[in-house]
């Protein structure tokens, strides 16, 4: 229960709970104390549908111990568990905790399978069917969400096919990629350019440089502008894998092209983030799935040594 934004809720949680527990005691002991004159066939005197009378027998003996039974559970499964506001309990449990249990089990049980992974390098086991059947499914599992089941993004989403790598293609950038994860910012540059109309001709400049449509005045106008991108794109606008500026020239776009695409990134910057997958895969995991993930540009996956 540690989601609480402060201690009133906690509080209030496992006052209402206790509350609850002892009004189902005090209902109990009122009921049982509770004593109905009988008329001299043992009836209440309520009668329904003209001929139901209703007898004055007490409670079942068995019902109320299940009760009682029922209430004790409560309480110590309330003094083991947690449930009274921020509580842990005794047992110390908790989701998390049984979750992690479940990852340590599944982890060891198969620890056995990644260790004839361990030797090989990622470039082997993208040519080995078995290795690539697992990274296929870590795939699935933890990168498909965002990168699409054929691996080819989408919009904000790179696509991991087709050889254009914004911190490197190198397996060991692909790994630090998916361990750290990775946070790239393309900061405003408006007020940088100048006015809306230099902000627009150094769109289309943008675009001139992949070959995209363009409009070839405003692309000549906007060339001098580009010195406010260079420091990230170089000058050759080929980008700079150490800071994750893309390459301007092939045709790429991560984020959408054409002339208000490119002015809203020049507008308003823009910002993605890869989170780290080390709290989630083991270094076996992240080995295995950095290599299906390399050989996704770079050989055919499934492919037996």
């Amino acid at each position: 229960m540690s989601d609480f934004v402060n201690n009133f809720w906690s509080v209030y949680v496992a006052g209402i709970t206790v509350v609850g527990i002892i009004a189902c005691l005090v209902l109990l002991i009122i009921t049982a104390r509770k004593k109905v004159v009988a008329d001299g066939d043992n009836t209440t005197g309520h009668v329904w549908d003209e001929d139901l009378r209703e007898l004055n027998n007490p409670m079942p003996r068995w019902w109320v111990w299940m009760f009682v039974i029922t209430v004790v559970f409560g309480l110590l499964y309330l003094l083991a568990y947690p449930g009274l506001g921020s509580y842990a309990g005794k047992m110390q449990w908790s989701q998390v905790g049984a979750y992690q249990a479940e990852v340590e089990k599944a982890n060891a049980e198969l620890e056995p399978l990644y260790a004839r992974f361990t030797a090989m390098s990622s470039e082997d086991m993208s040519k080995d069917s078995q290795a690539m059947a697992v990274g296929e499914r870590l795939f699935m599992n933890n990168c498909a969400q965002c990168h699409g089941s054929d691996a080819r993004g989408s919009k904000g989403f790179p696509n991991l096919t087709d050889g254009d790598w914004l911190h490197g293609g190198a397996p060991a950038n692909i790994k630090q990629t998916i361990t750290e994860g990775r946070v790239a910012m393309m900061p405003p540059q408006a007020e940088v350019v100048g006015t809306p109309d230099d902000v627009r001709n150094l769109a289309h400049y943008v675009m001139s440089l992949s070959g995209s449509p363009h409009d070839s005045l405003k692309a000549a106008l906007g060339k001098s502008k580009f010195t406010a991108c260079a420091a990230c794109h170089g000058t050759d606008a080929k980008g700079n894998t150490m800071l994750g500026a893309p390459n301007l020239t092939d045709d790429i776009w991560l984020h959408g092209w054409g002339e208000q695409a490119i002015v809203d990134i020049i507008t308003h910057g823009k910002l993605n983030e890869m989170p780290a997958q080390n709290k989630k895969l083991t270094p076996a995991q992240i080995d295995v799935l950095t290599a299906y993930v390399w050989g996704l540009s770079n050989s055919k996956p499934g492919a037996t040594n």
